[in-house]
């Protein structure tokens, strides 16, 4: 528990740090052009690891759950988006257009797989369910992602509007890489795992690369002119209302449905995240490049959020009393 403390994480410090270098010197010209191209192969090399991480055994152990996955992917794909779009008279004036339609576009991705784990464990939840549930979701984020941002986002600037190239593209750059990486597990997982704590900075040097590539492109489009400094508080605000509520609804549907303590923590953690790692390449795919720096940042702002009040949520349902939470 002593790992998960109320202050931004090494990671978050410094995707701060790459916008802030974004900010003072973009890449641009001949520079950007093979930053961009180079964040193509960076983002398939990041879907490859992905796949060869993921066990089949931990997902085969935890598949059996439906009722469990059914819920976390109906408030992944269904009640964020939904919220998303109802608060939005609400919420949209705390923002800028563009800053919006990040928030919009956080709604729609997949959960995160990582840090959901990491508070289903320390809060004492379903462990086998929250790997096959936050896999699923990765996967299923490839399909649904487009056409959910076909849906919500219909008129977003600098959205691709084809959903079945946006699905097309994710399929070659993402899923692709991605289940190659699962096909070569048989050889490479042993030294993936033993080297596990060196490769993580692979993944997210791989994010950081994007989130620059992207930033520097927005950047020199002008978007720190466009984007006044009461609109990032703002945003923070709208973050935490859409987090707040997906936790208290989470947690009341868990035990309206019967589900036992472990398996509420799972929904809980599961249900509420959003992927940053998925999130930075599904925006560079499916969004143009000036475009992309101020739609990842709600994303930046959010996945920040997430960590800290999970943080607190998982030792409190850790200290928790060891029967159901459900009468």
């Amino acid at each position: 528990m002593a790992s998960f403390r109320l202050r931004p994480d090494s990671f978050t410090l410094a995707l701060a740090a790459t916008v802030a270098l974004a900010s003072v010197l973009p890449a641009s010209g001949p520079v950007g052009a093979f930053l961009e191209r180079a964040t193509t192969f960076v983002v398939a090399l990041l879907f490859f690891m992905h796949g060869a991480k993921l066990s089949r055994q931990a997902v085969l152990a935890g598949i059996g759950h439906w009722r469990l996955h059914l819920v976390v992917v109906g408030s992944t794909f269904a009640l964020f988006p939904l919220l998303g779009l109802a608060l939005r008279p609400v919420l949209a004036p705390l923002v800028t257009p563009e800053l919006y339609v990040g928030v919009l576009f956080l709604c729609v991705l997949p959960a995160t797989v990582q840090s959901a784990i990491a508070f289903t464990a320390v809060a004492g939840g379903n462990m086998a369910a929250a790997v096959c549930s936050a896999s699923a979701s990765t996967l299923l984020g490839i399909f649904i992602t487009p056409v959910l941002v076909g849906v919500v986002l219909p008129q977003a600037a600098g959205a691709q509007q084809d959903v079945l190239g946006g699905i097309l593209r994710i399929l070659v750059q993402l899923m692709l890489p991605f289940v190659a990486g699962h096909l070569a597990r048989p050889w490479i997982g042993g030294f993936m795992a033993r080297h596990a704590a060196g490769l993580k900075y692979v993944d997210q040097g791989s994010v950081l690369l994007v989130v620059y590539t992207a930033f520097s492109a927005a950047v020199v489009g002008g978007l720190w002119r466009q984007l006044p400094l009461p609109a990032l508080a703002g945003l923070l605000a709208v973050c935490a209302v859409i987090l707040g509520l997906v936790l208290t609804f989470t947690t009341w549907l868990s035990r309206r449905l019967g589900f036992s303590r472990e398996d509420e923590i799972t929904i809980v953690f599961c249900g509420s995240k959003k992927s940053l790692v998925s999130g930075v390449p599904m925006a560079k795919v499916l969004f143009d490049s000036q475009a992309a720096g101020a739609i990842v940042l709600p994303l930046m702002v959010f996945h920040q959020l997430q960590l800290m009040v999970c943080a607190v949520l998982a030792q409190r349902y850790a200290r928790g009393p060891v029967e159901k939470a459900a009468r």
